[in-house]
């Protein structure tokens, strides 16, 4: 079944004497998307027209990047607001390398995992104000503006305001979240994100926020401070209070966002960049390096042997996460990162896996590597709700950002007045006494969402996301897997199907065989098929050939590639 299947693999590629292989034009796809000057990738088209538009009126690539991404909180509000944190990447065209900017907020002064252990808690409630860190995303957003850009923030935020007080018509998958994540909205979070208080919009249905369009104006008004300080604070801050939060108004003028130095990792001579924790870009660099241990490009890439090896490493890799990553700011933090990122680790974890069966003890052959984390923890919570945007402009500064509240619709508290959803990113924090995640004021908890960026030769070769909560470091493996060992173009590594293992079982995008998953069931796991779509994605490559932009976006979602 191997031998046949990876054929077939084989005649349905045409490879061209240089690049990526054409698509076979019988089968349902979609071409990645070409430009010579500007692209932008997200998953809602009118993000994208609105960072075309920045661009074609002059702005740069930061200027389209963070004035798309402020319109995704109304386009998609189940995944992404003002009330949210925000990641980049930066690589500005003629600088060596790329620069890194941590957006997370923090916890806020006067909370303590002790207190929520008296209270009998063993984590912190996602629907609670415990689960609400002050949102970075707006000053990390003005740092950007601030470091790179030439649009101040009225300019940044026009389409905001107009989306935001005449509404958009509700696209599809967005339609689909709304939907179903309707139920669990009440209070003002109904009122504010629902028609009439009482439902979804439907796909199509115009949909606005007037109380949002206030809050914005002031924000173009008066930048930042408009945010952190003043009416639109105070309405956040006894929102949180009447919700039993501990938030003053002094946690959210003191909120400031981080330039950090990016980490890397390199696979089969691609390197792969990622931001240094909190967030979990050190495990997908550290889960990569453990797949280039196997010679993934001799399996088929849609087959079960490739999903196992991948399950594994995802095993191995998270666990790692789990135990060692947390706030920089935390004792002992470049200590564990150095150990997450040596060569001795990376060895060991390789020769833990058996190519062909998945081992029950396989987390308990590697405890001893794990001693300067605590014991297992997750950190709390995970889900898959993010926004990511990738940028390059005509001078070939590439921005890659991502930005979410979390959860789906976040805490699902809105502030009373102004219709700002906040984030749930404190349910990623965990209560256990000792532990490196463990929740303390001031502090920021391990961060799911993750910017990536690929360099070939030492030069810029692609901006990336893969959004999916917990996923996304098993998605950006398996991403630079998809392109460096099986010669996918752009659009084609976005569209294949998908695993996971996560929670005790492996979820299966229905892209496998029925026979896939069997044989994975043989090996050993407990193969399911997903529930939902596994993530979401876009990339844009520099052809390092032609100079060409080629982009692709997920169509697990709404949006497109697009450039000029």
């Amino acid at each position: 079944m191997l031998i046949a299947s990876l054929c077939l693999w084989q005649i349905t590629q045409v490879r061209f004497p240089k690049g990526f292989p054409m698509r076979d034009f019988q089968l349902p796809g979609r071409s990645p998307v070409l430009a010579r000057h500007a692209m932008c990738a997200t998953s809602h088209p009118l993000a994208v027209e609105c960072a075309v538009g920045v661009m074609r009126e002059g702005g740069n690539a930061v200027d389209a990047a963070v004035t798309a991404a402020l319109t995704m909180g109304l386009l998609e509000p189940a995944m992404t607001g003002i009330g949210g944190d925000a990641f980049a990447l930066v690589w500005k065209e003629g600088d060596a390398r790329p620069r890194g900017l941590n957006g997370s907020g923090r916890a806020p002064m006067a909370i303590d995992a002790s207190m929520l252990r008296r209270e009998g808690l063993s984590a912190v409630e996602q629907e609670s104000a415990h689960a609400v860190t002050v949102p970075g995303a707006i000053d990390a957003f003005d740092t950007l503006l601030s470091e790179f850009g030439t649009y101040g923030w009225d300019r940044a935020l026009a389409p905001s305001i107009k989306i935001a007080r005449e509404g958009h018509p509700v696209a599809q998958r967005a339609a689909a979240d709304w939907a179903a994540y309707s139920p669990r909205l009440t209070g003002d979070m109904a009122r504010h994100f629902l028609v009439n208080g009482e439902r979804a919009p439907r796909m199509g249905e115009v949909f606005a926020y007037p109380a949002n369009a206030e809050a914005l104006e002031i924000i173009a008004r008066e930048g930042r401070a408009g945010f952190y300080e003043g009416p639109v604070a105070a309405d956040m801050v006894a929102t949180l209070n009447k919700h039993g939060g501990r938030h003053t108004l002094a946690d959210f003028a003191a909120t400031k966002s981080t330039w950090v130095e990016p980490v890397s990792g390199h696979y089969r001579g691609m390197e792969l960049i990622e931001l240094p924790p909190n967030g979990q870009g050190v495990a997908a660099i550290l889960m990569a390096r453990i797949l280039e241990g196997f010679e993934l490009d001799e399996l088929d890439p849609h087959g079960p042997e490739r999903a196992h090896i991948e399950a594994e490493a995802a095993r191995l890799a998270y666990d790692a996460r789990n135990r060692l990553i947390a706030d920089p700011d935390t004792p002992g933090a470049d200590e564990r990162l150095a150990h997450l990122m040596a060569e001795e680790t990376v060895r060991r974890l390789q020769e833990q896996i058996d190519p062909m069966a998945a081992r029950s003890d396989l987390l308990e052959s590697v405890a001893d590597l794990h001693e300067l984390g605590a014991a297992i923890g997750t950190g709390g919570a995970q889900h898959k709700d993010t926004i990511y945007i990738t940028v390059v402009d005509a001078d070939r500064t590439m921005v890659s950002l991502i930005y979410s509240v979390f959860h789906d619709f976040g805490s699902r508290i809105a502030s009373e007045r102004y219709g700002i959803n906040f984030q749930s990113r404190g349910a990623g924090f965990t209560l256990e006494e000792g532990h490196p995640n463990e929740l303390k004021g001031g502090k920021r908890p391990m961060h799911t969402i993750i910017p990536g960026m690929m360099a070939k030769d030492g030069k810029p070769y692609a901006s990336f996301g893969v959004m999916g909560g917990a996923y996304q470091s098993n998605g950006h493996a398996r991403l630079i897997s998809n392109l460096v060992d099986y010669g996918m173009d752009p659009q084609a590594a976005m569209d294949a199907p998908r695993s996971f293992f996560d929670k005790g079982y492996l979820s299966v995008e229905r892209g496998y065989s029925r026979s896939a998953l069997d044989r994975l069931g043989v090996m050993g796991h407990d193969a399911r098929i997903a529930e939902g779509a596994i993530g979401g994605g876009q990339i844009i490559i520099i052809d390092p050939q032609t100079g060409c932009l080629i982009g692709g976006s997920d169509p697990r979602k709404d949006g497109c590639a697009l450039g000029f």
